[in-house]
């Protein structure tokens, strides 16, 4: 979404959201007194509850691990407990196989035609 285009709350959430990302890529904590250091940096002004907002909900959370989990479903693929049983990996895979789809009966098979 273009930054000109969004409305006023999506402008906030975006600034927002960029500052928490560079906090991240720069190892620093975020934290809403650090948000709003980037924020002024960048000459952006936003409504006050945006940053605690962030640093809230990303308090104590590996948020490279969030990026790279955006839209999968929680839990799904995940690996084997350390120390389980080796052939659980070889089970998981046979599960993952795909079943072979059943072929469509042709026309004839059928005993008619769709343009009789």
């Amino acid at each position: 979404m273009p930054f000109t285009t969004a409305d006023d709350n999506e402008k906030n959430e975006l600034a927002t959201t960029y500052a928490a990302l560079v906090l991240n890529d720069a190892e620093v904590d975020i934290t809403e007194e650090n948000i709003n250091k980037v924020l002024k940096a960048a000459n952006v002004q936003v409504e006050p509850y945006w940053p605690k907002l962030f640093a809230t909900l990303l308090k104590d959370r590996d948020v490279g691990e969030l990026l790279l989990t955006a839209g999968g479903a929680p839990g799904a693929g995940g690996a084997a407990p350390a120390g389980g049983a080796a052939g659980g990996a070889e089970e998981q895979k046979e599960e993952a196989a795909p079943e072979p789809e059943a072929e469509e009966e042709s026309e004839e098979e059928m005993g008619f035609s769709l343009f009789d």
